[in-house]
């Protein structure tokens, strides 16, 4: 049993290691904060951990000769798929699924805000300058989901709430369809997607296949009267693209949680633009999201130590 030992890092709660207790079944179990992994207690023994729950790079796994699993902290696994990880083939998962909700929330913000022009409602207020005018609606416009993964899904139903039509992208063939989306289309679609939607909205994660996906013959193929929405990873749509097509109005505008860079630099001109809102990468830093990933965690333990098929197993090829 010592040799299938699990480390949990993080901190937790006396309830929330309750759980994790019960769901090892009698295997030993051991805590340690993110700074210092091997900081398990005076019977730590790093060799015989099996498994890191809470991993959040590959310093939290060199310290472990003999692990098989690793549980991601976050539902994106970037910072874990380094080379040096990969070439040890470990089962990785992730907490794909526990931000869907408020992202999805988040871009249909961003989307009311743009299509409304709010921030020109917050600067009259700040003003204390009484100024209507007419601005636009949801209902009746297209969202191009580029990604139907949970977020991308969570949004298409929002956005058929708002009487919407919802058109997706998929790396993966749909032969059935999905709910809510009207339309699916193929990787090499794109520019077609582009075409139709008032709002394009990029839940994609970043991997090598979609980095600088969006480029200066995308935003060109856009409407000019379209709005550009990014909550998932920066770096997907190329920097120097996107800030010529919001400077040249080839685009309307964009809404912009996830940066290239990050924290988005004091100097970087993205700060200036009228015709953009930028969110510091915090639209799912909300209790829920902690919550869902710390429920996808225990169950995966669960499944685990009872040798059942892991959920939000990553495609270590695909990059997520």
């Amino acid at each position: 049993m010592q040799d299938t030992a699990i480390l949990v890092l993080g901190e937790h709660g006396p309830e929330r290691r309750e759980r994790l207790v019960t769901a090892a079944a009698g295997r030993p179990l051991w805590f340690a904060p993110h700074s210092d992994p091997t900081a398990g207690g005076a019977d730590f023994d790093p060799a015989h951990v099996r498994a890191v729950l809470g991993a959040g790079g590959p310093a939290h796994l060199d310290p472990f000769p003999n692990v098989d699993w690793v549980h991601g902290a976050a539902a994106g696994v970037n910072a874990l798929l380094t080379p040096e990880v990969l070439e040890r083939r470990l089962t990785i998962t992730s907490a794909a699924g526990n931000g869907a909700v408020p992202l999805a929330e988040h871009a249909l913000m961003l989307m009311l805000m743009l299509n409304r022009d709010a921030l020109r409602w917050l600067a009259a207020q700040r003003e204390r300058r009484w100024e209507r005018f007419t601005h636009g609606e949801l209902a009746g416009s297209t969202v191009g989901i580029i990604g139907l993964g949970h977020s991308g899904m969570d949004l298409a139903a929002k956005a058929k709430a708002c009487h919407m039509r919802v058109v997706g992208l998929a790396r993966t063939p749909r032969p059935g369809g999905a709910d809510n989306v009207d339309r699916i289309y193929a990787v090499e679609q794109l520019h077609d997607l582009l075409a139709e939607s008032d709002f394009v909205v990029m839940t994609a994660p970043y991997t090598p296949s979609t980095r600088g996906l969006l480029g200066a013959a995308e935003f060109a193929a856009m409407k000019p009267s379209a709005f550009y929405i990014c909550f998932s990873r920066g770096g997907i749509a190329d920097d120097d693209a996107l800030l010529a097509a919001l400077r040249e109005g080839i685009i309307a505008g964009a809404g912009l949680d996830a940066h290239a860079e990050e924290p988005l630099p004091p100097e970087s001109p993205f700060w200036d633009l009228e015709n953009v809102i930028i969110t510091p990468h915090n639209g799912a830093t909300s209790p829920g999201t902690g919550a869902r990933g710390f429920d996808i965690m225990v169950e995966n333990l669960t499944r685990y130590t009872a040798g059942e098929p892991l959920r939000n197993v990553v495609d270590q090829d695909a990059g997520y």
